[in-house]
């Protein structure tokens, strides 16, 4: 849940930074824009009454862009921008190139076939490369939806034949004036794209380097701290600090007999199998194996019912083993047996060494009854041990038979203790 969380806010602050850079760039489209109409509006030509509200219209569409680039600007950078705003921000880029092209049809007279020679529709490079920018293929779908629907009704609209007052008018739209404009739009929709693969390329280049990170730190910490290191948490988990974890051993019982003379490839083979069902195992109740030695791993459950999850774990681990044995026994082979032992107290955990070397501790007097338990269970008749503390924290269990209770070095007390009987089987 802690991930998902993260991954949200992830992704959150990513869209705002993007919302930005897109407001900074239809802030700059407008005022390019702008600056151009002023430069190429001149002559006798703008004087016609139709060219002049033609320009009204650009200039008050230009205006309103910009004022649309600035209000977006100020919500991504004022906080107050929310994950679904994007979908009204897209709708307002297309229909402002839809409604100028539009308007200028009917101020112009031309049919709608000649839609294409209006200036706005040259806009939707922009448009299209402000949905790439934002990395949503619905957003981009329906951004290419509206913009080909629009475009395709405006085309549609008042067919006629084309007479000499739609030539005239055709000359005036093929100008110096609205072509160097369509230039400037072309030359904007690639500063976008630009822009747009650069991000791309940004980001393609952040993921490898994070998950090289990654990859580095699972080398050498579990796949849990591994996460939160590469989320910049390494000072934080340099200092240490004091918790209540349930500390797990588990070991395999008889392995060193076992192993003698055997072929190192059927050594491996066992050992592998051994680790792949303890990491699902564990992977099941969200736990934490924090390391594995040779034929025995040490396993850590911590935060929100840790000693019920522990506990689930053993579970899954015996029904592991048992499933094991079944198939060893299928082919001739002796079934496996593993020794248990888990105790729950205040351990200190906290990362110790440099970024080339990192190492994930766990010490106490916690991590050393619980390694004593698993050994005590080679002789107590039991093959899983847990302490007073684990099945305090989760009563509800049933099949745990109290044991005499155990004195450890370094207690004045004797510890309460628990287990759960097995069968006696032989060697594996």
């Amino acid at each position: 849940m802690k991930t998902q969380s993260l991954d949200t806010q992830l992704l959150h602050r990513a869209e705002v930074k993007v919302e930005r850079i897109i407001a900074v760039l239809r802030i700059g489209v407008a005022f390019c824009l702008l600056t151009a109409f002023l430069f190429l509006v001149h002559g006798e030509g703008a004087k016609a009454p139709y060219l002049r509200l033609q320009w009204i219209l650009a200039f008050a569409t230009l205006v309103s862009y910009f004022l649309l680039g600035g209000l977006s600007y100020w919500l991504a950078t004022s906080g107050r921008f929310r994950r679904w705003m994007v979908w009204p921000a897209v709708t307002l880029d297309c229909v402002f190139m839809l409604v100028n092209t539009w308007a200028g049809l009917r101020n112009t007279g031309l049919p709608g076939e000649l839609t294409f020679l209006l200036p706005p529709t040259w806009l939707v490079p922009v448009i299209l490369g402000f949905a790439v920018l934002r990395f949503n293929p619905y957003l981009q779908a329906y951004c290419v939806a509206l913009v080909v629907g629009g475009l395709a009704h405006l085309t549609l609209w008042q067919p006629q034949e084309i007479t000499p007052f739609i030539v005239e008018r055709v000359r005036d739209m093929v100008s110096v004036e609205p072509n160097m404009m369509r230039v400037v739009m072309i030359a904007l929709g690639g500063i976008v794209l630009v822009v747009a693969a650069y991000r791309t390329r940004q980001l393609l280049h952040s993921s490898i380097i994070d998950a090289q990170a990654r990859a580095n730190l699972t080398r050498y910490l579990p796949a849990q701290m591994a996460d939160r290191l590469a989320d910049g948490e390494l000072s934080e988990l340099r200092q240490g600090r004091q918790q209540k974890m349930v500390v797990m051993f588990v070991d395999i019982r008889g392995f060193t007999n076992w192993s003698e003379g055997r072929a190192p490839e059927e050594v491996g083979a066992y050992i592998s199998e051994f680790r792949h069902r303890v990491q699902r195992a564990v992977g099941q109740n969200d736990g934490m194996i924090d390391k594995f030695i040779g034929d025995a791993a040490m396993i850590l459950f911590d935060g929100e019912k840790a000693a019920a999850r522990a506990l689930s774990c053993v579970d899954a681990l015996l029904a592991e083993v048992k499933d094991w044995g079944v198939a060893r026994q299928a082919i001739g082979r002796n079934p496996v047996r593993v020794g248990i032992g888990l105790h729950l107290g205040e351990v200190f955990s906290g990362v110790v060494g440099d970024v080339e070397r990192l190492e994930y501790s766990v010490f106490g007097d916690t991590v050393n009854t619980a390694a004593r338990l698993e050994e005590l269970t080679k002789t107590a008749g039991a093959g899983v041990i847990a302490s007073a503390a684990v099945l305090a924290a989760e009563p509800a269990r049933e099949g745990w038979t109290a044991l005499p209770a155990v004195y450890l070095r370094g207690r004045s007390n004797g510890l309460e203790i628990f287990g759960r009987e097995l069968v006696p089987q032989p060697s594996a």
